[in-house]
């Protein structure tokens, strides 16, 4: 006989089977018969249901809803020169496209974080991808001469997006611990190269079928919707903590002034907040402007004509999103195992894979703008080891912020460094670049080669920044050990050890 968690008797069981719960496996021995009653056609529906409500699925689910939020954010990019066009705006006009989404996410997103750690997260993610699939399709029927209003739709699709980037990894780390979280983890940011490299590739496509640039929104928001209803089904909402310290339950819940005061005194997380800032900064920038670099690039070398009809050609944006999804794939692997070996040699390996990572990055992202005037095959491998370098770093940042913050207060942890990552990263860096270039451009005489070489002077602002950013990783590995350490004892402090009734296993 088996018993699902409300009490409800299943037929078909044999005494010697368990129950599976989020926290692990309960002996149904232990259950008092006196409460079973009969299951009814829907209670053995929904037993079908919660058996299904595995980690494994929730985490390929919410993995899932990555990829949309990352795919959407940059379908703009991979039809970008044809926006431009259609509006007839310039760099500084384009980059704000992606300015406004980032600023309006950032300025959301510590605001999620607090109902994040507070209210039912699943409801909070099901709900902000709806919002944005809705706005997203409304879009794709503006005319040009309403840009405004394109400007005022990637606005509110921060808002949107800024609910599923802040809460969904912390529901993972209540899920998984140690190895098993850290590969969650990896897959979970896996989305982010792989969702930004689909955004220019589904951007390319659709626009290519559909003759319009339009049928690039399009897409994106069908998929978010099966995403939204996926994520109401079978995701789960385990008690915040449960897989830190799966015997106790949590005792007491500090305010959210409280919540920020001790998030500013760990200096793990301060440094690593700043250095996931630059990697935003940098690929802020290099998604949006790249695959224009590289086609100002090809009509200097005469190999193509600059753009005057639309649609515009997208070779280079769907060679550019391969890019993407390739080094994603590679960069997030090799670095959960490069930090799973180097963890054999010492406990501060997180952040010095990042260090190391983002500093290899910053050198070859500087050949890019040496050899892009003569061999754009020889600029296509300096972006692939350079991203692949840069994306080594995503999915350990998190795992550092799992170590060092408390499970009651990550989702405001990731809420504030999403924010700090964005307003001193990619928040500016798209208009700031193309205001740089658009600058230069007034200053010179207007060619095809200026056009070209002042978008590449301004992009050269990233890899400085990219140092920059290996080095508050270098400052994160001074100060992991201590506020990883404090972190724990904290995490016991909040828990209280009660006896328990049942017999749990993991």
């Amino acid at each position: 006989m088996c018993v699902e968690s409300d009490g409800c008797e299943i037929e078909g069981c044999s005494s010697s089977d368990v129950v599976h719960t989020l926290s692990g496996s309960m002996s149904p021995t232990l259950k008092s018969s006196t409460d079973l009653h009969p299951c009814k056609p829907g209670h053995k529906f929904r037993a079908a249901l919660l058996r299904c409500r595995t980690p494994l699925v929730a985490a390929g689910i919410l993995s899932f809803g990555n990829v949309l939020n990352y795919m959407d954010r940059y379908t703009v990019a991979g039809v970008l020169l044809d926006i431009q066009k259609h509006f007839d705006v310039g760099d500084s006009g384009a980059g704000l496209l992606q300015t406004v989404f980032i600023c309006s996410f950032m300025v959301a997103a510590p605001i999620f974080g607090y109902l994040g750690d507070r209210f039912n997260r699943k409801i909070i993610l099901s709900s902000g991808i709806f919002f944005w699939s809705f706005v997203t399709l409304l879009s794709s029927f503006i005319t040009k001469e309403y840009y405004w209003l394109l400007v005022l739709s990637r606005c509110l699709v921060g808002i949107g997006e800024s609910s599923y980037s802040s809460i969904s990894p912390t529901i993972i780390g209540d899920l998984f611990t140690n190895n098993k979280r850290t590969m969650m983890l990896s897959v979970f940011y896996l989305a982010i190269p792989l969702g930004s490299g689909l955004g220019y590739i589904l951007g390319s496509i659709a626009k290519d079928a559909g003759g319009d640039w339009y049928w690039a929104l399009r897409v994106s928001p069908m998929l978010g919707l099966t995403a939204g209803f996926l994520i109401l089904i079978f995701i789960p909402e385990p008690k915040r903590g449960i897989a830190d310290q799966l015997t106790g339950r949590i005792k007491t819940r500090t305010s959210w002034v409280c919540d920020m005061k001790a998030l500013a005194k760990n200096r793990s997380y301060v440094f690593s907040s700043l250095a996931s800032a630059a990697v935003s900064f940098a690929t802020g920038a290099f998604g949006i402007w790249i695959p224009q670099y590289l086609v100002r690039a090809q009509v200097v070398q005469k190999t193509a004509v600059s753009c005057t009809y639309q649609p515009c050609s997208s070779k280079d944006s769907l060679i550019f999103g391969a890019i993407t999804c390739v080094t994603g794939l590679l960069g997030v692997v090799i670095g959960a195992v490069t930090t799973r070996l180097c963890r054999q040699k010492t406990e501060r390996a997180d952040p010095l894979v990042c260090a190391v990572s983002m500093l290899g990055s910053a050198i070859f992202i500087c050949l890019i703008f040496v050899v892009a005037k003569k061999s754009i095959v020889g600029a296509y491998i300096c972006i692939f080891i350079g991203e692949t370098l840069l994306f080594l770093n995503w999915a350990i940042t998190a795992d550092i912020l799992m170590y060092v913050v408390i499970p009651t207060r990550r989702a405001t942890a990731v809420a504030f460094q999403g924010f700090t990552s964005h307003l001193l990263g990619d928040a500016g860096s798209p208009y700031l670049i193309g205001l740089i270039s658009d600058s230069l451009q007034e200053s010179y005489a207007t060619s095809a080669l200026w056009q070209f070489l002042s978008l590449g002077y301004a992009l050269m602002l990233c890899p400085f920044v990219i140092v920059l950013g290996g080095i508050f990783f270098l400052a994160t590995a001074l100060f992991f050990l201590d506020d990883r350490d404090k972190a724990e004892k904290h995490r016991v402090n909040l828990l209280s050890r009660q006896p328990s009734t049942v017999k749990v296993t993991k």
